[in-house]
C-alpha cells in the first residue's frame, strides 16, 4: 500500500499518515464538506471500506491525539459549532455547553444506515455491531456516555422530531 492509501490495520503507518495529512472541515451547516489535504472526502468517509477500518484506525493512540487535537482547534475557531461523532462529549469535548448522547435501537439504526447506503440491512447491522464492539472495548477513550450528557433515544423519531428536541435542549441554554 502507498503512503497515501496505509494498511488500516498497522497502527505505525496510520498514525504517520495522520500526522502528515490536513484534514479541513467546513463548518457552515447549510454546506458542510469534510476534506483530506484539500481533496473533498465527503462521499468516501461514509463508504464501507471507511467503515470498516474505522474502528481498528480509531484506537491508534497517536491517531486519536492527532485527530482530538484538530478537532479541538476547529472547535476553537469557531464562534458557534455543532460538533457530531461518538467521542465528542466524553473525549473531544468534554467541556461543552451541551452534551447530547444520541441512541436508537440497534434495529433503528442498521435500518437508517442501510437506507442512506443503500446497503444490505442485515451486513449492515452485522457492520454496526462489530463496530460498537470494537469502540466499546478499545483500551484508549472506549466508547461511553459523557458524564453529564442528556441522552436521546431516538428510536421512534424521525428526523424532524430529533431535530426539535435537539433545539428545544439548545433552548434550555439560553
Amino acid at each position: 500500500m502507498s503512503e497515501v492509501d496505509p494498511d488500516p490495520y498497522d497502527p505505525d503507518a496510520v498514525a504517520k499518515v495522520a500526522a502528515e495529512v490536513r484534514l479541513t472541515m467546513g463548518v457552515d451547516p447549510d454546506r458542510p464538506a469534510v476534506s483530506v489535504d484539500g481533496t473533498p472526502v465527503d462521499q468516501e468517509i461514509r463508504g464501507p471500506e471507511v467503515t470498516a477500518a474505522v474502528s481498528a484506525v480509531a484506537a491508534v493512540p497517536a491517531v486519536r491525539r492527532i485527530l482530538v487535537a484538530q478537532q479541538r482547534q476547529i472547535i476553537a475557531d469557531a464562534d458557534r459549532i455543532v460538533v457530531e461523532g461518538r467521542d465528542i462529549g466524553a473525549v473531544v469535548a468534554p467541556d461543552a455547553d451541551l452534551k447530547v448522547y444520541l441512541t436508537a435501537s440497534s434495529d433503528a439504526r442498521a435500518l437508517r444506515r442501510s437506507t442512506e447506503q443503500a446497503a444490505d440491512l442485515d451486513a449492515t447491522a452485522a457492520e454496526l455491531a462489530r463496530r460498537d464492539r470494537l469502540d466499546s472495548t478499545r483500551a484508549t477513550d472506549p466508547l461511553a456516555k459523557a458524564p453529564g450528557a442528556v441522552e436521546l433515544d431516538t428510536t421512534g423519531l424521525e428526523i424532524d422530531e430529533v431535530v426539535a428536541r435537539l433545539l428545544a435542549l439548545v433552548g434550555t441554554l439560553r
